[in-house]
């Protein structure tokens, strides 16, 4: 799904125009979230502009980045390679239904745009795998398009909601106040809804 959104460049890396867009509006909420040090696995990392844009700005988090796409594992590391970044971590192939994950801890999760291009279980796997991670307090961050109250926020994901589906049926939007009851299982409480750009939300959650 990312690779279709993509493209390829010259060099081996995956560039996404989309990621280009808000990775700046997301790193206002996570300098604000996050913790000051520690280590921050990143979800489905896609690309890798996500991580380096991260990483470049919170110098004093140690950020580990993760996709089951070797193909974009290699992007993540060509970006970060280009950057210098001395505090990203090699990708690790990780897919968020293979329980347990590899990685023992974290002091965050971050999840970006991943949920509503993977089947359902996907989301209560991300808490369940989160949980395991992670200590009272802690946040995990989500971010992309959601429904709110049974209904869609605007026209536009109406109709991306319906493209997804019709790629693959168990794609699509996911209920904000379904995604909140899975977070709950897993022992993690929806403290702030953020609104983004693009009618996109941050979903910050704490680990109790």
């Amino acid at each position: 799904m990312l690779r279709q959104r993509g493209e390829r460049q010259a060099d081996g890396k995956w560039f996404i125009p989309a990621a280009e867009r808000n990775k700046g509006p997301i790193l206002d909420i996570l300098a604000r979230v996050l913790p000051r040090q520690g280590v921050v696995l990143e979800v489905a990392s896609g690309t890798g502009q996500h991580v380096v844009h991260f990483a470049k700005a919170l110098p004093g988090l140690a950020w580990q980045p993760s996709d089951p796409d070797p193909e974009l594992r290699a992007s993540i590391a060509l970006h970060v390679k280009e950057q210098q970044l001395a505090n990203v971590n090699p990708p690790i192939d990780l897919e968020v239904t293979r329980l347990p994950w590899p990685l023992q801890t974290a002091d965050a999760v971050v999840c970006i745009n991943m949920i509503h291009v993977a089947p359902w279980s996907a989301t209560p796997a991300l808490f369940k795998g989160a949980k395991a991670l992670l200590s009272a307090q802690h946040v995990l961050l989500l971010y992309g398009p959601y429904r709110r109250f049974g209904q869609h926020t605007s026209k536009s994901n109406e109709q991306f909601d319906s493209d997804l589906r019709a790629q693959d049926p168990e794609w699509g939007l996911r209920d904000l106040e379904a995604v909140s009851e899975a977070a709950a299982s897993s022992a993690f409480m929806l403290d702030e809804i953020v609104e983004m750009p693009a009618n996109n939300f941050s979903l910050i959650f704490k680990r109790t």
